[in-house]
């Protein structure tokens, strides 16, 4: 029987995600199919694109690679356009002019960035944010730049400002409509959201209409408003909504939507019917579906068409559970209750800790219609299930949207859900096809993801997922390992809870009494973490010094050419002169790169192995402390400058500063934790993107936890307001021995609040009313480890056996003649592969 020529006309997201499938129906030997995708790069994920400049390569966001495709049989032509249909010669011309037959055609050519029709819009440095390409193109401006506007404030154009803003530019967004992603969140929503962007230092413009973009005077741009008013800067970035790639079908005479978008049935298929389409160039009952998961529906139903099934494509849900800059955004259904007339609100508006909840049920209170959240996205999946699956109200539906402490109502738990109960839409997998999977002998979250591709997506069923995993396994008397590693059947918390009470203080005693084998690169730092949490000894001590990974090992943190950094404290900031000179001196002496962090440090890169004593010993000479940058423990306590010196602060921020660094200086946790204070609202510390964060008041602090930055920001939770200099370091006492006690391996406090059970009204009710009856143990355990501290680097200079580590070799004191560096900017930076090759001398065998 002969193959059909199958072409697969895009090779983004959905058009993978169909041969994905077809390579695992078993049905692709009927097919010759060819791929075309006009990047150079093989399908990648979009979802995540913004996480390219957080240090992900290409390869990193690709879903496949050319030997995956080669063997699914498919032929993958990269950096090639189709240009036109022939639908009656049933061929596809290429811009190269080549001409391939086909007997089926699947359009998959998404969409591309609408770009307003502004004057002045094709300028150099006038951008777009959709493709790989492109975010290089945007890399290579910003260097050269610094500022950069983006104009369009919906969802592609806030990852936009925050990939702006992460490549260190004074970012602004400029939005025509009155209020930021006017699609999901409404005004007062809208209004919430704006605080927390601006908080995060990106100016928000909204009802503005720009006219025309000409030369700047002090940028490279000046953009034109329709009242006149201007922005200047040095590059623009245009986000403002998709369009479908319908060209081909359109020229081809294919049956297209009033305003774009190539028509198709409940089976992907076009007005021909040997040409179907799916994904953002479809237009299905009037609709595009801008989202992942409609499309690989649409792919599922496009291959059952093709070979013979009946499955249908009837439409999608357009949930989204968002995280932009850190900041929580969900909708759900009719989140605006405009498709449903007699519909009835509940709003919960929280101002001070920046929340806003709004529930969309029916007339008589019984269904969920659609939901809104912004600032705190835990209620999502339990108001989306609520949504999706037509469960019945409470008689107080509005407690679903209240805090705890006012009423609210817990979480949907795993029983309450129907077999039905979709969970994630991606992959249109349900409860019951998990719970299936975990009964065939599935036993464990990464089995099932596998299996059924469920938070492979966007994501955002990854805590649910797990938690049907887990209670499926309990409720058949599977053991739900939760265990460190195979040596210790016992979680990080567990192995705490034994090595406190039992007053264990190595290793060896521990797997001893409680485990067994060796011990792993896994067990032995989470151990050693417990056990310098719990006692704070000296961590290169023989007993723990084998336990240690290799930044604590050395006391510093490995760089990527062999050498390493050094990072004195410089609490709160505030440095001396002569403190600084020092730093200068030692940097010149050693050929140090140096940086200011982010932190309010200075931090020397390039240190040699060998070096490291020395340097060390003219630091602490001149009066400066190790500031453990190399271990999981407190880095930094960031702060401005407080009442002493800013007009506008009320407390002093520098001197609470210097007593929080000092304090918790040393103190290991299970991962690394920021602090900082704020002398005013004004918020120039950043404190509520820190695990412990401080807001000075008129009437003393304010006190948020557990918020951070990196991959998954998370906006801190206000825990306790005007608090007392005595009342706000006994609460962090409390808090910082909480996490260390409950929290799990390498896990930053953020995801430690998120997945504790009671979450924050829990950790106030034991902190602060001492409902566990633990607090004076808390309070012991925190003096202990504050009158255990020392500076490690004077503790090991004054141990001449401990020195003998610093060596880059065993029998030599010299330097590795392999670490070679160049000068750029006046400083020295690692020598690249090329580089390296020029300066090493080659040896003569």
């Amino acid at each position: 029987m002969r193959q059909q020529n199958l072409i697969v006309i895009g090779n983004g997201m959905v058009g993978h995600h169909f041969l994905e499938q077809l390579a695992e129906s078993g049905q692709a030997d009927g097919f010759h199919v060819t791929v075309l995708g006009e990047e150079r790069h093989i399908a990648y994920d979009r979802v995540h694109l913004s996480e390219y400049f957080q240090g992900k390569s290409a390869d990193d966001l690709a879903f496949s690679t050319a030997d995956q495709y080669a063997q699914w049989g498919v032929e993958l032509r990269l950096n090639t356009a189709a240009t036109a249909i022939d639908r009656e010669a049933r061929t596809l011309t290429l811009d190269n002019g080549e001409t391939l037959p086909y007997d089926k055609l699947v359009l998959a050519t998404g969409s591309y960035p609408f770009v307003p029709p502004i004057e002045g819009n094709d300028r150099e440095d006038c951008l777009v944010y959709r493709t790989l390409d492109d975010l290089d193109a945007i890399r290579e401006a910003a260097s050269r730049s610094n500022t950069g506007v983006v104009v369009g404030g919906g969802l592609l154009g806030l990852e936009a400002a925050n990939a702006l803003r992460e490549l260190d530019l004074d970012t602004a967004v400029v939005e025509f409509a009155p209020r930021l992603m006017p699609v999901q969140v409404d005004e007062e929503g809208g209004g919430i959201l704006r605080e927390k962007i601006e908080e995060l230092g990106v100016q928000v413009l909204t009802g503005r209409a720009t006219q025309r973009i000409e030369a700047g005077t002090n940028a490279r741009h000046q953009m034109v408003f329709q009242d006149d008013r201007l922005l200047e800067t040095d590059l623009v970035v245009f986000s403002a909504g998709i369009r479908p790639r319908d060209e081909l079908a359109r020229d081809a005479g294919l049956t297209m939507g009033e305003r774009g978008g190539v028509v198709i049935d409940d089976h992907c298929r076009t007005s021909d019917p040997d040409v179907l389409a799916i994904g953002e160039v479809a237009l299905w009952n009037d609709s595009i579906f801008g989202l992942v998961g409609p499309g690989y529906q649409m792919a599922k139903a496009a291959l059952d068409t093709l070979t013979g099934g009946d499955r249908a494509f009837t439409g999608a849900d357009m949930s989204t559970k968002l995280k932009l800059m850190g900041v929580d955004v969900g909708a759900i259904g009719d989140a605006h209750g405009n498709q449903n007339p007699g519909a009835r609100f509940y709003r919960y508006t929280n101002g001070i800790a920046q929340e806003y909840r709004k529930l969309v049920v029916s007339a008589d209170g019984k269904q969920l219609l659609g939901a809104m959240l912004v600032g705190d996205n835990s209620y999502y999946d339990t108001l989306l299930q609520y949504a999706l699956n037509g469960l019945e109200l409470p008689d107080n539906p509005e407690s679903l949207i209240l805090p705890a402490s006012e009423g609210g109502a817990p979480a949907l738990g795993v029983d309450a859900l129907p077999e039905t109960a979709g969970i994630c839409s991606c992959h249109n997998v349900t409860k019951g096809d998990i719970v299936q999977y975990v009964h065939d002998g599935y036993t464990s979250v990464g089995d099932v993801k596998a299996a059924t591709k469920a938070g492979t997506g966007c994501g955002g069923c990854a805590g649910q997922l797990k938690e049907i995993v887990d209670h499926e396994m309990a409720a058949l008397g599977m053991e739900v390992d939760n265990s460190v590693c195979e040596h210790f059947q016992y979680t990080r918390q567990e192995l705490e809870h034994i090595i406190r009470v039992e007053g264990i203080h190595d290793f060896h005693t521990l797997l001893k009494n409680h485990g067994h084998g060796l011990g792993c690169d896994i067990c032995k730092p989470a151990v050693a973490s417990i056990l310098a949490s719990t006692w704070n000894d000296y961590v290169l001590n023989p007993e723990h010094v084998g336990l240690q990974d290799t930044n604590d090992t050395f006391l510093a943190n490995m760089q990527k050419d062999g050498t390493f950094s050094v990072v004195p404290r410089v609490a709160g900031g505030e440095i001396t002169p002569d403190k600084l000179i020092t730093l200068g001196e030692v940097a010149k002496e050693f050929g140090l790169y140096t940086k200011i962090t982010g932190g309010q440090r200075v931090d020397l890169f390039g240190a040699k192995l060998n070096d490291l004593p020395s340097i060390w010993q003219r630091l602490v000479d001149a009066g400066f402390e190790t500031g453990h940058a190399y271990g999981k423990a407190l880095r930094t306590v960031k702060s401005c400058v407080g009442s002493t010196w800013c007009r506008y602060g009320v407390q002093d921020s520098v001197q609470l500063a210097i007593d929080l660094e000092h304090r918790y200086k040393g103190i290991r946790a299970p991962h690394k934790i920021k602090f900082g204070v704020s002398g005013c609202t004004r918020e120039c510390a950043e404190a509520q993107s820190k695990d412990f964060g401080v807001i000075a008041t008129e009437n003393g602090w304010n006190l948020y936890v557990a918020g951070n930055g990196g991959m998954r920001p998370r906006h801190a939770d206000l825990f306790a307001q005007d608090l007392d200099t005595d009342s706000l370091i006994r609460f962090v006492d409390r808090l910082m021995m909480l996490y260390i006690r409950t929290a799990d391996r390498l896990q930053r406090t953020a995801r430690w609040l998120e997945n504790l059970e009671g979450g924050l009204d829990y950790v106030y009710d034991v902190v602060v009313n001492d409902s566990l009856g633990i607090a004076e143990d808390l309070d012991n355990q925190m003096a202990r480890l504050i009158e255990n501290y020392q500076c490690e680097w004077k503790t090991t200079l004054e141990d001449p056996d401990k020195l003998k580590r610093f060596r880059q070799m065993i029998n030599d004191d010299g330097d590795d003649p392999y670490v070679v560096s160049v000068e750029e900017r006046e400083q020295p930076r690692p020598a690249t592969a090329e580089e390296k090759l020029e300066r090493i001398p080659a040896v003569s065998v």
